[in-house]
Parts: structure tokens; sequence; C-alpha cells
């Protein structure tokens, strides 16, 4: 697939239902660990160093949601699957909602996450049920932060690389597992600086193309450092109404050091005709 095709393929991609055409149409080591429990530490370089954290984890299995509400309707995106955050590859199961009229159910999105790139099958809108569609995540306006309905797990721990305001909130729970949260602001601009050469360009678009930089999220750490959830909320414009919309996406990580074999589609299996837009 040349530039251009995957340019409308990510177009289409976002025209076709998926988040931002859905609203259109309606590491820290134990050390520091112990610190950060007791109140001190550097809330900012502790939170900076999750995605290190991560890689030295090694992999997880993963629920995802992503969540907007616009002209008085809520819609909820959820998927899951697992990540190996070394390879930095992912594969993940992707439910979008009904239609607003509740008429139709769509059929589950199966997605592979891989530096640069997204792979999708099941895309509906003509394209063959054995073939893949491919996006450049660096030509998306959003990074493939919003728009594959899913945040890339690992970009979504190194948004967090661009902290520029953290406070540690204390110790709770999440799914059984004792973590501590913090509630900070982190800026695209510094994260795509400090990111890995697979998310620095998808960063710098998002950085770019949403409308704002800035980043509020809420993250729960272990006693390892791992993210067990993380919570964020980007702000983009809807291109329909120009109005700001604001999208959260969660991320829950667990079964840490599972197995995740993900394999990515030959040239040959890869759609390279036109995505035809509805």
């Amino acid at each position: 697939m040349d530039e251009q095709q995957r340019r409308r393929a990510g177009g289409a991609v976002v025209a076709a239902g998926l988040v931002v055409g859905v609203c259109a149409g309606c590491g820290g080591g134990d050390g520091a660990a112990t610190a950060d429990a007791r109140g001190g530490g550097d809330a900012v370089a502790v939170v900076r160093r999750a995605a290190d954290t991560l890689v030295a984890a090694g992999s997880s299995q993963a629920r995802t949601s992503m969540e907007m509400a616009t002209g008085g309707t809520r819609v909820t995106i959820r998927g899951a699957g697992g990540y190996d955050f070394r390879r930095q590859l992912g594969r993940l199961t992707v439910q979008l909602p009904q239609d607003p009229a509740g008429a139709s159910e769509h059929r589950p999105i199966t997605e592979l996450l891989a530096p640069g790139a997204l792979f999708m099958k099941n895309r509906g809108a003509g394209v063959p049920a054995d073939k893949w569609v491919r996006v450049d995540t660096g030509t998306l306006s959003d990074g493939n932060l919003v728009t594959g309905g899913a945040t890339d797990p690992y970009a979504a721990a190194e948004v967090l690389r661009g902290t520029t305001t953290a406070t540690y909130l204390g110790k709770t729970e999440v799914a059984g597992a004792s973590v501590r949260h913090y509630r900070g602001v982190a800026d695209l601009s510094v994260a795509a600086r400090s990111a890995s050469a697979g998310n620095e360009a998808a960063l710098s678009s998002a950085a770019k193309g949403f409308a704002t930089a800035r980043v509020p999220f809420d993250v729960y750490l272990d006693d390892q450092g791992r993210v067990r959830k993380i919570r964020q909320r980007f702000s983009f414009v809807n291109g329909q109404r120009r109005s700001t919309v604001a999208v959260a996406s969660t991320t829950l990580l667990y079964d840490f050091g599972a197995p995740v074999d993900v394999r990515l589609p030959a040239s040959k299996d890869i759609y390279a005709g036109q995505i035809a837009e509805k």
C-alpha cells in the first residue's frame, strides 16, 4: 500500500465508525516505590519511569475502554487482548457499540498493534474478510491514541514520559492488587521527544493534531512500579461541528509475563484497495 492509500485508509477508519467517526455521527524500582508509598519521592520521576518498568515486565494481558459524550449520547468502545512490551506488539479484540438507533450489531474488530502501524481485520466497508487494513499511525492526526478505539498500552505508558506535574494520592486497590495512585498532566510534545522510535512519530502527530497537547491522567502503579490502570483524557476537534470533544481512555493491565503471540500479516494479506466510506 503506497502513502496515498495509507492516508486514505486512515481517513476511512475515522469515517467508518471508530472513535472519531462515531463522535461525528452523534522502571521505578522497589526503592522508589517504597519511598513514594511514605508520601516522599519525586512523583513526576516515578510516573515517567512507568514505560520502562513495563518493558522490564515483558508482557501482560490488557482490557481497554474508550468513552466519549457528545450531543447527549455516551459512547463506549471496549477491547481485550495481550501486549508484548519488549517487542512493542499487541493484539486486541475491539467491540464497537451499537448504532445510535440500536438497530445493528458490529462484528468485533481484530487489531494488531506494532511500532508505527495498526493492522485491522473485520474492518468492513468493502474490505474482504480475509484481508487486513494497515494504517501508518504517524499519518493520523491523533497518532492512533483514539482513532482505533483503543489506546496502544505501551503508547499510553509512553505518554507518561511527558509528565509535567504529578501528585501522589495514596494507596488503593485495582483488581485485588495493592497500588499507588498518581494524578497529573502529561505534555504530548515532551513525551514525543522521550519516546521510543516506534512511538515518536505518532506522539508528535498527536501533539499537533489534538485540541491541546496537555493530557490529564490518573495512573495506578503496583509495588514494582508497573502500570495496573491508567486513565487518560484526550481532546480533539470534531471535524464536522468544529467543537472540542473529550475522550477518556482507560487501560487495565494484569497477568504480567503471560505469553503473547502476535504475528503481523504478510504483504499479500494486506488490502491495497480503496476503502468505502459510509
